[in-house]
């Protein structure tokens, strides 16, 4: 069964944005047991891609099919374009077959790569089709290559064995090769739709009840329904603390009751798809929680003031009472998001860090939590900032010593947002701290940048998705600004990818200092 949750807005004036989403790439499992993994690259299923690797400190190999008899082309990009990008290409002419690695610096032809760190497996040729099978290390020792992490893909064909601009056959998609998930869809999914009536604002929000359920239920699967793809930049499901009892139909952030609601259920943001969960795991609903209301945020984003845009774009929720071994919790860490805070990101600065700080150790004053806390095991995190945004990672410290990260994104791109999976389960015991850093660059900006809701602010937030769930929604920290100075104090945490750190309980930002005393909970 499933849930649908649409919202109407008309819209006339520009507006604000904040873009917190929830996505997995959508995929099925192929029958090659080398290579367990699939996914097409294009939305005409002409680009066929097949991986699948021994361990993360190994070999990867892929296999990829193109309805071309020309040359083939795949790689690795931080943005999805020819910059900087780790490329390999080849195919199969008369006299044999060809292929090397090359290496993008820029909308031009790619140089070959001095050092050639993919091996050539197999090419052939098929009905039209082209297959290529090669090999890499995850990682290389050559800086022209990409480590392999969750990194945008792209690819290129010909019609013809010479190399050339490929026009329109090239494309880009964000696949996580490592912890890759495949999805499977129930035939007999049902929904029921709710209809939030037209409004003119920049967020609108719908507080409503879901329909009763009176066991409990598992949601699995979560599905975006976009009416008008250039406005619609987020869609968020939370449900409410037991204070919300009465519906309404508002603007959001006005002061309302609902404004209370940060439980995440369900979400949608720009460059998201459906998102299935781990088969042994689903977000509870029903049962005891069948008085519970909902609130459904939806935020459209017009910097072109189009007038008369009428919008019925939506989330679909497809549950089931069949329970899943683990109920999913969704826990906020990072910078305190909501509220303006006298902290500012300053212009022409190429490198910002900024930091928030989840002690876990405050769970335990939490009324509505009983010990022992258990350990929460975490299997994926999605990471956000908006546009100035250059690099998110999330450390995991215990005992005041980092020992994990429990997400890395060195490439961040604000329109490719998706939650990752972890590919192995991170457990957080009572008492240790999540620590979320984010590198911006203002370098193109002439004001200062504030934390806040607009796109033209910031923000600073990690969302972990663990079991078992508990009643805590939100542990974030803000910076205790009291402390600004202006001594150019080299005091840090720093956090990199090489798990080296100092860490003091103070942070270093471009010349001021702030010690982060202030942390913020919150739970239904």
């Amino acid at each position: 069964a499933g849930v649908s949750l649409k919202g109407r807005d008309i819209m006339s004036a520009p507006l604000c944005f904040v873009s917190i989403l929830l996505a997995l790439m959508a995929g099925s499992r192929a029958t090659d047991y080398n290579l367990p993994f699939m996914e097409y690259l294009d939305n005409g299923n002409l680009v066929h891609l097949k991986w699948g690797f021994d361990n993360v400190q190994g070999n990867i190999t892929f296999q990829l099919t193109v309805n071309t008899t020309g040359w083939v082309g795949f790689g690795f990009s931080p943005r999805g374009d020819m910059d900087d990008a780790d490329i390999v290409m080849g195919g199969l002419e008369s006299n044999g077959s060809y292929f090397a690695d090359y290496y993008s610096i820029g909308e031009k032809m790619p140089e070959k790569d001095e050092e050639q760190s993919y091996n050539l497996l197999s090419v052939t040729e098929n009905d039209g089709q082209t297959i290529m099978t090669f090999q890499r290390p995850i990682e290389t020792c050559d800086k022209k290559d990409f480590h392999i992490t969750s990194i945008k893909l792209i690819y290129a064909y010909g019609a013809t064995d010479n190399i050339k601009y490929h026009g329109t056959f090239r494309g880009t998609k964000e696949v996580n090769l490592l912890n890759y998930m495949p999805k499977t869809v129930p035939p007999d999914a049902r929904y029921l739709s709710i209809t939030v009536p037209s409004n003119k604002t920049y967020y609108h929000c719908k507080v409503m009840k879901l329909q009763d359920l009176p066991t409990k239920h598992h949601i699995y699967q979560i599905e975006p329904e976009i009416e008008h793809q250039e406005v619609v930049h987020h869609m968020l499901l939370y449900h409410c603390p037991s204070f919300v009892k009465e519906p309404y139909d508002k603007p959001c952030y006005m002061g309302e009751i609902g404004d209370a609601c940060f439980g995440v259920v369900a979400s949608w943001a720009v460059g998201g798809r459906a998102y299935e969960l781990p088969e042994n795991t689903g977000i509870p609903i029903g049962g005891t929680q069948s008085g519970t209301y909902y609130r459904l945020e939806i935020h459209y984003n017009n910097p072109q003031k189009k007038e008369g845009i009428i919008d019925s774009s939506g989330l679909r929720l497809y549950y089931t009472d069949k329970l899943r071994q683990h109920d999913v919790g969704i826990l906020t860490t990072g910078v305190f998001p909501v509220s303006h805070m006298m902290y500012d990101i300053p212009p022409k600065a190429a490198e910002f860090h900024s930091y928030g700080i989840c002690n876990t150790s405050f769970f335990h004053f939490h009324p509505q939590l009983v010990d022992p806390i258990p350990d929460l095991q975490v299997f994926s995190v999605l990471l956000h900032t908006h546009l100035a945004g250059r690099k998110v990672r999330v450390g995991h410290f215990r005992k005041g010593k980092q020992i994990d990260f429990l997400g890395v994104n060195e490439n961040y791109d604000f329109d490719m947002q998706e939650t990752v999976n972890l590919g192995s389960i991170k457990t957080i015991k009572p008492d240790d701290e999540i620590i979320v850093e984010c590198i911006y660059n203002t370098s193109n900006r002439t004001q200062s940048t504030m934390m806040g809701l607009s796109t033209s602010d910031e923000m600073c937030l990690a969302f972990l998705f663990y079991y078992p769930a508990i009643n805590i929604t939100s542990c974030t920290s803000r910076p205790n600004t009291t402390l600004l100075s202006t001594t150019s104090t080299t005091l840090c945490v720093k956090i990199t990818a090489s798990k080296k750190i100092c860490f003091n309980n103070f942070c270093y930002h471009c010349s001021t200092t702030h010690r982060f005393t202030d942390m913020a909970l919150s739970g239904t």
